[in-house]
């Protein structure tokens, strides 16, 4: 098979199952299991990229504080530790779990949806829109993910 042809059969599995796949990995407890998917979607030397909620940027952005409001994280290991640390807080501690809305779409090599933070009453207390740009293989090279509500 060729990488042309491993990009449209991922292509086809594609959108909705590559973002349904991306949200579970947030909710998923076993670290072993995270590692192996995280391998399985991203590319080695992939990019995961946060922009974190207005409230936190707005903070960065004082005067004197020389701090980014992006959060990144570069290749298996780091984007694992981000991956754990989401879990950890938002998951474990906040009792939130993660759910994607039904609107994944594929445009060349480009994967964006949305996704909910709900709490166990059922509210959502955060959305996040993600852009995800896949290599040739349809592995993740860059994922881009903004809180927006």
């Amino acid at each position: 098979m060729t990488e042309t042809q491993a990009f449209v059969e991922i292509g086809s599995r594609s959108a909705a199952e590559l973002a349904k796949k991306y949200v579970a990995l947030w909710n998923e407890p076993d670290a072993g299991r995270r590692g192996r998917t995280i391998a399985e979607l991203w590319t080695e030397d992939a990019r995961h990229l946060l922009q974190p909620p207005q409230e936190i940027r707005a903070i960065a952005a004082r005067p004197g504080i020389a701090i980014t409001a992006l959060l990144e994280a570069r290749g298996y290991e780091e984007i694992e530790a981000r991956a754990a640390s989401a879990y950890e807080h938002w998951v474990g501690s906040e009792g939130l779990s993660f759910r994607g809305r039904d609107d994944a779409e594929r445009l060349g090599d480009v994967v964006k949806f949305h996704w909910e933070a709900v709490a166990r009453d059922g509210q959502v207390v955060a959305v996040g829109l993600v852009f995800l740009v896949c290599a040739a293989s349809g592995r993740i090279e860059r994922d881009y993910t903004f809180v927006v509500a």
